[in-house]
């Protein structure tokens, strides 16, 4: 009989839309599925994401529970930036029993001895029941990121003004300002630029709407773990074309013919070009998304999850 367990979620970021918060929300309803519980006390394991920010949480939990297991579950600035020079990160990495990636190129960034205690589990996403209908009058890309270093939030903008002007794309782009500077880049660029409309931060329906009546997704993060949008975007049946990092590699594959080298405007915009343009091209961009799907079904994630919780220690 699979065992049943409290279970501390931590998440350091709170329950908001970021990334981070969104994977919370949706593992929670898996554990509860699964019929394990949610506590903030007394728990049999620690669930954490975010090896660096967690470590607070995670010192605290094995001070009081030495031997009840830590789950840690590794982000994109984790895996590929503070494990390698954080000393709270390295630490948290010792202390946990068993380690959680969003996608396999993720796994790769582990010490040897580590990577055979950790586990794959692909972020699930599903489509909107009623999608809207894409726009007929203009060629619509969607950027959702919130508007951090890490995310390269304006690269899309710039590559926006090397299109050429017949062009009938028009950006729109979903997230949050984290500070007042980049809050007045965005506000500046939706009114200078014709081809951009930033939105600020919306709701996970009115996100997922936008996602599904787009003819096409940019992802133009430095890193990212597992990236949500992505595994949404193929959910949504919408196209991508993304930086070369991490999730994307891990998730679509190095050959996949939509990426560009971080920080790449000129290519950036030939491929936004050649999508709009090429019907071929655009099509064949979808069909690899589409041979994806089978990653990021909501069963796949619950089993994976409950293949992992029924093998901890007791």
């Amino acid at each position: 009989m699979p065992k049943r367990l409290n279970i501390r979620l931590y998440t350091p970021f709170g329950n908001t839309l970021r990334g981070n918060g969104v994977t919370a929300d949706r593992w929670g309803a898996i554990f509860l599925a699964l019929g394990h519980s949610l506590v903030d006390h007394d728990a049999d394991v620690l669930v954490a994401l975010h090896a660096k920010h967690s470590h607070a949480e995670i010192l605290k939990f094995k001070a009081a529970n030495p031997t009840r297991p830590v789950v840690l579950a590794l982000t994109g600035t984790d895996v590929y930036r503070d494990i390698y020079a954080d000393e709270e990160a390295q630490l948290s990495l010792r202390l946990a029993d068993r380690f959680v990636v969003l996608q396999p190129h993720a796994l790769e960034q582990l010490p040897g001895p580590m990577r055979e205690r950790a586990q794959v589990i692909y972020q699930s996403a599903v489509a909107p029941p009623n999608p809207p209908p894409k726009p007929t009058d203009h060629f619509r890309v969607c950027v959702i990121g919130h508007l951090r270093e890490v995310k390269d939030p304006f690269r899309a903008a710039e590559a926006s003004r090397l299109l050429p002007p017949q062009s009938k794309v028009k950006f729109v782009h979903l997230g949050s300002a984290l500070d007042p500077a980049m809050r007045a880049r965005a506000e500046h660029e939706s009114h200078d630029n014709p081809r951009y409309e930033w939105l600020g931060e919306r709701s996970a329906a009115e996100t997922l709407a936008l996602l599904a009546s787009s003819h096409l997704m940019v992802l133009t993060s430095i890193m990212e773990g597992g990236a949500n949008v992505m595994t949404e975007a193929i959910a949504c049946d919408v196209p991508i074309i993304s930086s070369r990092m991490g999730a994307s590699l891990g998730i679509l594959g190095p050959e996949y013919p939509g990426l560009f080298e971080v920080g790449d405007t000129d290519t950036l915009a030939r491929l936004i070009t050649r999508a709009e343009s090429d019907r071929e091209f655009c099509a064949e961009l979808q069909r690899q998304c589409r041979a994806k799907r089978p990653l990021i079904d909501p069963a796949r994630e619950r089993q994976s999850w409950a293949d992992l919780l029924d093998a901890l220690p007791a």
